[in-house]
């Protein structure tokens, strides 16, 4: 079964150029379903039936594990019995007509522009690395990139004569985003004067090194966020991925255009940007009932 799992993962990455970060997760949900069914109902991924995956989700729920896990899990089991099937490897998908834990519509929790102001201004840019940690603030802030495009940026990604930066997406697709000129005037004083001093022998290829002059990684990052959200006073669940939510809400608040906004973040479907349409008109909302005489 390791075998027909791997072959999976192969066939994910060479046919959609899935990231590796999906990859595993792919792999991950599959070989927990495995494990599962050998300790639980003494069968395998080949003998599975519909209502093993019943019980298998009865399962998750019991766990408290979050409905949006278990969705994600399910979609990669269906993923890789259509494989199956297509190879031949079993004779019916006990996955059909499976359905999903029903997700609450929750909308990201987004923060103010002053709070991000004082975000931003939080790294001491006397050193090399706060310096590297406001431009990367920035760049997530203005630009909207996702995590992984930021500590895995490289320094033939970025134009700093042409305000732009190209960013290898999910699944391999490439897009160019522009950088704004408060955030290139310190991208040039980074480049210039900290990043020679985090990679001194200049074998790292990466725009934003740790400081062992490696590519840091999204968990390294992620604490540097939430060290600076603390240290201003933002107490709610802050992440890398805050940013970008702000960018985009704050985008929409300020008129512009959804497609505009789907391009910039890399959307493939424009239903996925739509979700910062409700909470721009949520926020619309409150500002009319606050401030309005007849709201």
């Amino acid at each position: 079964m390791a075998d027909s799992i791997d072959r999976f993962i192969e066939m994910l990455w060479l046919e959609h150029g899935l990231s590796d970060n999906t990859l595993s997760s792919y792999k991950t949900d599959i070989q927990q379903l495995e494990r599962w069914l050998k300790s639980e109902r003494q069968s395998s991924l080949l003998v599975c039936q519909r209502h093993d995956l019943l019980a298998y989700l009865a399962f998750r729920l019991e766990q408290g594990m979050k409905p949006s896990s278990t969705a994600r899990a399910m979609s990669s089991v269906r993923r890789f019995y259509r494989y199956l099937m297509r190879e031949s490897l079993v004779s019916s998908d006990p996955s059909l007509k499976l359905e999903n834990p029903k997700l609450p519509k929750k909308l990201p929790s987004v923060l103010s522009e002053k709070q991000i102001d004082e975000l931003l201004a939080a790294p001491e840019i006397d050193d090399a690395i706060g310096l590297r940690d406001k431009v990367m603030l920035e760049l997530m802030y203005g630009s909207g990139l996702r995590v992984s495009e930021l500590v895995t940026l490289e320094l033939s990604q970025v134009s700093v004569a042409q305000g732009l930066v190209r960013l290898n997406g999910k699944g391999g697709k490439e897009r160019v985003v522009p950088v704004g000129e408060y955030t290139l005037d310190y991208l040039e004083q980074y480049l210039k004067d900290a990043r020679p001093t985090l990679d001194p022998s200049c074998r790292c290829q990466a725009v934003f090194p740790s400081q062992r002059g490696q590519v840091m990684t999204r968990q390294t990052f992620w604490h540097r966020v939430k060290k600076y959200a603390f240290s201003v006073g933002i107490l709610s669940n802050v992440s890398p991925h805050t940013l970008r939510h702000a960018f985009a809400t704050h985008l929409l608040n300020n008129g512009a255009d959804l497609r505009v906004v789907q391009m910039l973040l890399g959307h493939s479907n424009l239903s996925t940007t739509q979700i910062y349409t409700h909470v721009a008109q949520h926020r619309l909302q409150s500002l009319h009932e606050k401030f309005h005489p007849r709201a």
